[in-house]
């Protein structure tokens, strides 16, 4: 089953959420089977997302899109997320 992990930081987190729900049918139709959002202890502004992916080349096309980044940076996420693609064994 492929997952993809992603560590972020946002400078705002009701600005980021409210589009992050707005997004919810275009994640679904890019292949996107579930997901969990956590933020870091202590860190509300620091967050990880494990999202579960119909197929790992889905997950690839949709976290390397170029619509995702402009996404990312209109809504406020700081810097660079860490996305790692990872597999249940």
């Amino acid at each position: 089953m492929p997952y993809v992990l992603v560590l972020f930081q946002v400078e705002d987190y009701p600005r980021w959420k409210s589009a992050f729900d707005d997004s919810a049918d275009t994640r679904k139709a890019g292949g996107v089977k579930s997901c969990q959002l956590f933020h870091i202890e202590s860190e509300t502004n620091n967050f990880v997302i494990l999202f579960e992916w119909d197929t790992m080349e889905n997950a690839r096309k949709f976290m390397h899109s170029p619509e995702l980044k402009e996404k990312m940076q209109k809504t406020g996420v700081i810097g660079k997320p860490t996305i790692t693609f990872i597999e249940k064994i």
